[in-house]
């Protein structure tokens, strides 16, 4: 395989699709609904999603995480497949690109949208990288929430109608859960070596009994928390119902969790994420329905 793409790691796009998707559709009855701003904010986001991609790549290398034991898929940097100046200058392309696509939101959307670009762009870089690395201290989960849940849903519904909304949060809430699970599944996977090279990750803080409870959590909280959005009126039942198809998928995922540990884990990995784009995709249709109902 193209070792540009191995680096891009696709598996993982839909933690930045999903929630942009779902932004983006709960603002679709607005009058002002811009497909333009649409497919930008998408674009910003998977230019995000690769550059903490490339991030993660070329720190992990540089600070020695990435060994030849690594359990998960081939890192490019570690493998010698690309040279770590490859990747830096990928990553920093990437960035780049971000900052000069979300330069057409934050004239649109004004101090909020440009805040939460800059929180984005120095997440990206802390998340493996700098002084204080945000997975090396058990907080990779929370970035993920944070960044691929709660400002990846509200930012992409503030830019088309100028303001927050309760279902937006609770939607960011939802799936921000969903791509904290793809993080601690990589991170469980990963256990062994990161204690070897004093990687503190939330799974390696929590142990793997733990890790297993908490990665049940993740799945099962997103459901709840549409459940609860509809029986408080905040969110749709078409959406609700349709989206509790997913539950199915959650549920072996769970199960399957329970049973493998290692390399074993990196199949979960993928399925993790295609579960946060189901979800995603089915609210999405469920919207979509209902509007046109």
């Amino acid at each position: 395989m193209n070792p540009w793409i191995l680096a891009i790691r696709p598996r993982t796009l839909p933690a930045a699709i999903g929630p942009l998707l779902v932004g983006n559709v709960l603002a679709l009855q607005l009058e002002q609904f811009s497909w333009f701003i649409a497919i930008t904010s998408m674009l910003c986001a998977v230019l995000l999603q690769v550059a903490v991609n490339l991030a993660n790549d070329y720190f992990d290398y540089k600070s020695g995480v990435d060994t030849d034991e690594r359990l998960g898929p081939v890192r490019v940097t570690q493998s010698g497949m690309l040279s770590p100046n490859a990747v830096r200058n990928a990553m920093a392309l990437c960035l780049i690109l971000a900052l000069i696509v979300g330069s057409f939101l934050i004239a649109h959307g004004g101090w909020p949208i440009a805040f939460l670009a800059v929180a984005a762009i120095l997440g990206a870089l802390g998340y493996s990288g700098g002084p204080y690395p945000l997975a090396s201290h058990g907080l990779g989960e929370v970035a993920a929430f944070v960044f691929f849940g709660l400002v990846a849903v509200v930012g992409s519904y503030f830019l088309q109608a100028a303001e927050t909304s309760s279902s937006a949060w609770l939607l960011g809430s939802a799936i921000g859960f969903l791509n904290a699970a793809i993080m601690l599944v990589n991170n469980t996977r990963d256990m062994e070596t990161d204690i070897k090279a004093g990687k503190k990750t939330l799974a390696v803080r929590l142990g793997l009994a733990q890790a297993r409870i908490f990665y049940q959590s993740f799945l099962y909280l997103p459901f709840a928390i549409i459940i609860a959005g509809f029986l408080m009126g905040v969110l749709p039942g078409m959406p609700v119902l349709l989206t509790g198809l997913a539950f199915i998928l959650a549920r072996t995922l769970c199960r399957d969790f329970n049973e493998v540990t290692g390399a074993a884990l990196n199949p979960l990995l993928g399925r993790t994420a295609k579960l946060t784009m189901i979800f995603s995709a089915l609210f999405s249709i469920g919207l979509i329905i209902n509007l046109l109902s």
